[in-house]
């Protein structure tokens, strides 16, 4: 058995105590048995689950492995706290708000002999799997991913490249490696608007276009265009629902890993495709935020 922790009690925090709690039956899952939560908040207990500090659960000798489900500003710090100590640890994306601290963390953990798995629900979606399978085998011609959601708060969230990185790894397990052709952002900050436009080419030099673009109230909503050789995919496919929810297909792949039930092959493929994701959304940054030369 393997002593957990989670680190944050939000919306997320919450679902992965209720999972932890209550395991899918015979499944890799059971052999992760939560000790305590660690909150910012003095809320005693949470379904019984007893309130530790974050100290605490750094030093306990009980505690093998640590789930983080803060703010993106503090993945980074908390990860290496954990890993530090000889801790495994599962974050959610995005690992880290740049790509130097994802690598060093990655580091890190291979030399602490520790499991460093970064949450990526949104590939473990009924609607994503259905798009992969239709999408798989085709020759892109070209395509637009169309992302609109609620404002953030970017300093607590970080810049939408890497708060929006779900869209990015879409796009990335899809089509493959891509290069960051243009990057713009338009702000209107007194309607708290945001609109990010990344343009990639990939490998055979196809176009790819990822929007995403946020404001108060805005619907949450993906629209997607993937033009092929045979066709066009202009929206995506309906899916049933899944019997297994989503964080606890999630909490099943971390605990595959503990177990060592998951190939070298596999584990290395998941860490290229992340790293990729975070050089590319650093890039976007850059692009976007670089200064714009005046001439006269």
């Amino acid at each position: 058995m393997f002593g957990t922790v989670v680190i944050g009690i939000g919306i997320a925090g919450s679902v992965r105590i209720r999972d932890l709690l209550n395991p899918l039956p015979s499944s890799p899952a059971e052999h992760l048995r939560l000790l305590g939560f660690v909150s910012r908040r003095p809320l005693g207990d949470v379904q019984k689950v007893k309130q530790i500090s974050l100290q605490e659960a750094v030093d306990s000798k009980e505690v093998a492995a640590a789930i983080v489900c803060t703010d993106n500003q503090n993945h980074s710090e908390t990860v290496r706290m954990f890993l530090e100590a000889g801790k495994h640890v599962l974050v959610e994306y995005p690992l880290a708000l740049s790509a130097k601290e994802a690598r060093e963390l990655w580091e890190l953990a291979e030399q602490k002999g520790k499991i460093l798995h970064v949450e990526h629900i949104e590939l473990l979606t009924e609607e994503y799997k259905q798009l992969k399978k239709e999408v798989a085998g085709k020759e892109l011609v070209k395509g637009t991913l169309h992302f609109t959601g609620g404002a953030l708060d970017e300093e607590r969230s970080g810049f939408p490249a890497f708060s929006g990185i779900a869209r990015l790894t879409w796009l990335v397990d899809l089509f493959g490696d891509l290069t960051v052709v243009s990057a713009t952002r338009e702000e209107q900050k007194e309607r708290n608007y945001s609109r990010m436009t990344a343009q990639f080419q990939t490998a055979k030099k196809r176009p790819l276009t990822w929007i995403e673009e946020r404001a108060p109230g805005m619907k949450r909503d993906k629209a997607i265009n993937f033009c092929f050789t045979s066709g066009c995919l202009e929206s995506l496919p309906e899916a049933p629902r899944s019997q297994v929810g989503i964080f606890m297909q999630d909490l099943i792949l971390f605990a595959k890993k503990l177990l060592g039930q998951t190939s070298q092959e596999e584990v290395v493929a998941e860490k290229r495709r992340i790293l990729l994701c975070l050089d590319l959304a650093e890039e976007i940054q850059r692009l976007c935020e670089r200064p714009v030369n005046i001439y006269s």
